[in-house]
């Protein structure tokens, strides 16, 4: 056994090329914080059927933009996310594949952006248990996002509990820097932050301290038409609160029409005190090639907000035609979807692989079995 050591000690420091540091301690390491890390952008997305258009706006968009203006984008259906709360198998295999149209229609390029299916890439499940092997349930518990979805229920799946652990897998797996999320998610990341950091110190460095990026702007903030106190959702019982890409034209005029306004005809653009008015302006403002809020109402001067909602209607009617019709044509060849998830997949499988051979050397996971093998013919010529 002596005789091991001593081989050992000395693979690992004259040759650390060739024999990576399986037997060293890694708590030795110090964290690098001079590290320059490559900018390198992911954001998942739950496949729960056709986007909102404040998932649209908020979200997806702005992923095309970060494409096309040259960054490292990993875009992910995050299914495993989306079992969470119950689903219906059937139902959750379409979803992914109208997720994956809609966001190919809204301007995801897989020729730019890397683009796949979250459950297919198995290091996710991987690294998100041993980034739960270092967290606590009392800082889970804390988190805001976790507090409201558990309120009106008596029973709590554990999923629901660690998936922020999932998220913060998925970001860490590909050595992310940067996420664009919403300002509700920014405490998610700043887990992520934490969980990074917890790795690094524990074991050395390994994952680049990842940033959220935040849009200020009107568009991650589409409000329901219902009820503009609060984000546009899916969730939201009434069905006329949410405009989808895939609505026909008479449905969004219908939906606007029914838009909550005020008794005040001017239309102005006050998001503290007139809230539904203002929300109207930004949706109006966002989907006509740039226009600020502030050349929207010069524009619309005269025209009371009953006649108003028909002007935004038209606008919304006509920035969704060309991606409807394109979701539709996606639709009907779905096998050339799933290529493309496939294709997506080996590309994320190549860094996912690459990352969790790196952290389960760290960690003291498996075994390094060649280094083992010159071990063993050295000390039996010894």
């Amino acid at each position: 056994m002596n005789c091991i050591k001593r081989l050992r000690s000395l693979l690992t420091r004259s040759s650390p090329k060739q024999f990576p540091r399986a037997f060293t301690s890694s708590t030795d390491d110090k964290v690098d914080e001079t590290r320059q890390w490559p900018r390198k952008i992911f954001s998942g997305i739950q496949p729960t059927g056709s986007l909102h258009l404040g998932n649209y706006l908020g979200a997806v968009q702005k992923w095309a933009e970060l494409q096309n203006s040259g960054e490292d984008v990993t875009y992910c259906i995050v299914d495993l996310h989306s079992i969470t709360v119950p689903q219906d198998p059937e139902t959750l295999r379409n979803n992914i594949i109208q997720m994956t149209a809609t966001m190919l229609a809204c301007g995801i390029d897989p020729n730019k952006s890397t683009v796949f299916l979250q459950s297919t890439v198995k290091e996710h499940t991987e690294l998100n248990w041993i980034l739960g092997c270092l967290t606590t349930m009392a800082r889970l518990r804390h988190l805001p996002q976790y507090k409201e979805k558990t309120q009106k229920m008596k029973e709590i799946p554990l999923g629901l509990f660690l998936y922020p652990v999932l998220q913060a897998a998925d970001i860490l797996l590909y050595k992310t820097t940067h996420v664009p999320v919403g300002e509700d998610q920014v405490q998610h990341i700043q887990l992520t932050q934490h969980l990074g950091n917890l790795f690094n110190n524990r074991f050395g460095t390994t994952f680049p301290d990842c940033h959220a990026i935040i849009d200020k702007k009107e568009a991650a903030r589409i409000r329901s038409l219902r009820d503009p106190s609060k984000k546009m959702s899916k969730s939201d019982p009434e069905v006329k609160s949410c405009i989808y890409l895939t609505d026909e034209p008479d449905v969004i005029v219908e939906k606007i029409k029914k838009a909550v306004t005020d008794f005040t005809s001017e239309v102005t653009y006050d998001p503290e005190n007139r809230m539904g008015v203002s929300n109207l302006v930004a949706i109006h403002s966002l989907v006509s090639n740039g226009k600020s809020t502030e050349e929207i109402c010069k524009e619309v001067q005269g025209i009371d907000t009953g006649k108003y909602k028909m002007v935004v209607a038209e606008a919304v009617v006509e920035h969704l035609k060309p991606i409807r019709t394109k979701i539709n044509e996606y639709l009907k060849n779905p096998s050339e979807l799933v290529y493309i998830l496939e294709e997506g997949r080996e590309k994320a499988q190549g860094i996912a692989e690459e990352t969790m051979a790196e952290v389960k050397q760290k960690v003291g996971l498996g075994a390094n079995l060649s280094e083992f093998s010159v071990l063993k013919t050295i000390s039996k010529k010894m």
